[in-house]
């Protein structure tokens, strides 16, 4: 467990120390690009901080090189420069859409070079077990599907980074229940790589995201762009597969039978929001006769303001969905039985739905008509339908497609 804690170390202190240098970098030389029409942001702000977040990623994987944990997941096999390799591709062409805005079949053409260089090289779904059966494609079909799911995840988190500190914490919160997952089942079935890889990847991503947060929470003084969203998505992608399409349910102690189900229903749970919004987006663009992939302003969290909601509320009402659902998976694991996670699933639902219809500016409002709590401009319920005026100035997260 050291080695992984100093891989979080690592990755946290070098994405922050990255995130300074390229925010004082991107407002000396005022790389802060003007304020499209779909921003909820009204001020210039740079979005280059994912170079922070790619540089954290690399220096964590250099100091696992090191570590004996980690050797042979670079001495035996090609999966993990494959990963190096795709993190470079997504990161150059991130990099290039956050200054020049590149068309999105660019955009496209590099995720699914980035993503085929990983499944060429090993990183794909050999089989998806469920229950006691093991359900087994041909290697082409294996191929082409690894590909179309990877590059699904990346945007579907592209697609919600659109507040402050969104990504970033559902991205944490995330990680750090798939790594104690990943952890039980080293405990449950010793030493297997790609479910070492898989540990490693998540304690990357919890580094770079406990070093990027700071400079990313309301109000953000530098956004993470396509760059850092594309880069954590490919990284949950592949973490997600190592152990989904490679894990055997008859490896693991006959007792678990429940526990076969979790390789598939953990990730779902993991990438739940995002997804939903991603599929929403699509439908609802492809219904307007447009492209999947052109922007628009109603994503989830634009609605969630348009509630009423402030950036904050909303980013937690996200953290909360996604720790809900994140945990009772991994509690299906963990107690063999359904009885605990359904009461999570339940209790966390009702919470999250007391956040979702009950703004806390509409509430103010109310109590502020009874008397009960003093007025305040932010308590107008005249201005609670129009959260985007009502944040005219706020520096939060623009929509990073």
């Amino acid at each position: 467990m050291f080695q992984y804690i100093v891989i979080v170390a690592v990755a946290a202190v070098v994405t922050a120390i990255a995130s300074y240098a390229v925010l004082r970098l991107s407002r000396r030389f005022r790389l802060a690009p003007e304020v499209r029409a779909r921003d909820v942001h009204k001020t210039p702000t740079p979005r280059l901080g994912g170079i922070a977040m790619f540089i954290g990623i690399i220096a964590a994987f250099a100091v696992a090189a090191t570590q004996r944990e980690f050797a042979a997941l670079f001495t035996e096999g090609s999966e993990m420069w494959a990963l190096l390799g795709a993190s470079a591709i997504i990161a150059a062409v991130g990099i290039l859409d956050d200054l020049l805005d590149l068309d999105w079949m660019i955009k496209l053409a590099a995720q699914l070079a980035a993503t085929g260089l990983l499944a060429w090289n090993g990183l794909q779904i050999l089989s998806l077990p469920f229950g006691d059966t093991i359900f087994v494609a041909s290697s082409a079909t294996n191929f082409v599907l690894t590909v179309f799911l990877m590059t699904l995840v990346m945007n579907a988190v592209n697609f919600v980074d659109g507040l402050d500190g969104l990504v970033a914490g559902v991205a944490l919160i995330a990680n750090s229940l798939f790594f104690i997952y990943t952890r039980l089942l080293h405990e449950e079935m010793g030493r297997v790589d790609s479910v070492t890889l898989a540990s490693l990847i998540a304690a990357v991503l919890v580094g770079i995201c406990i070093g990027f947060l700071p400079f990313n929470w309301h109000r953000a003084r530098m956004f993470m762009g396509d760059t850092g969203a594309l880069l954590i998505g490919l990284l949950m992608a592949t973490s997600t597969v190592s152990v989904t399409g490679q894990l055997n349910p008859a490896a693991l102690d006959a007792k678990l039978v429940l526990a076969s189900y979790i390789p598939i229903l953990l990730p779902i749970a993991v990438l739940a929001l995002p997804l939903a919004d991603f599929t929403l987006a699509v439908v609802r663009r492809m219904r307007a006769g447009k492209s999947p992939f052109t922007a628009d302003r109603q994503h989830l969290h634009h609605r969630l303001l348009d509630m009423g909601h402030s950036p904050v509320q909303a980013v937690c009402i996200f953290y909360l969905g996604t720790a809900v659902l994140s945990t009772a998976a991994l509690l299906v694991f963990t107690l063999q039985s359904f009885v605990l996670p359904a009461i999570v699933l339940v209790l966390g639902g009702a919470a999250c739905a007391l956040l979702l219809f009950f703004p806390a500016s509409r509430v103010r409002a109310a109590l502020a008509q009874r008397g009960l709590v003093p007025l305040s401009r932010r308590a107008d319920p005249a201005a609670a339908p129009h959260a985007e005026s009502a944040f005219e100035g706020t520096p939060t997260e623009r929509t990073s497609e």
